[in-house]
């Protein structure tokens, strides 16, 4: 992975960790934790939903779309276990 790619893909999980902590109001670890969330949703979404067979397409705007779905899931997740 290039140094370009790498930097997109944080710039996406940016975006999608800011889009989840506004999506999942009321829950959130701050814009720099949400951010970190979208990066690690990023990664869950690139390995979950290609499994289950979800896929909007290609380019930027799915990109950020599936790691949004990924840091959601994520921010879920981490609310239910802390409930829990």
């Amino acid at each position: 992975m290039g140094v370009e790619s790498l930097l997109v893909f944080i710039i996406i999980g940016a975006i999608a960790g800011w889009l989840a902590g506004l999506i999942v109001s009321g829950f959130g670890f701050g814009l720099i934790g949400n951010i970190i969330v979208g990066i690690v949703g990023a990664f869950i979404a690139g390995w979950l939903l290609p499994r289950i067979g979800f896929s909007i397409g290609g380019g930027i705007i799915a990109s950020i779309i599936h790691a949004t779905i990924g840091a959601i899931i994520l921010l879920v997740l981490v609310r239910v276990l802390k409930r829990a």
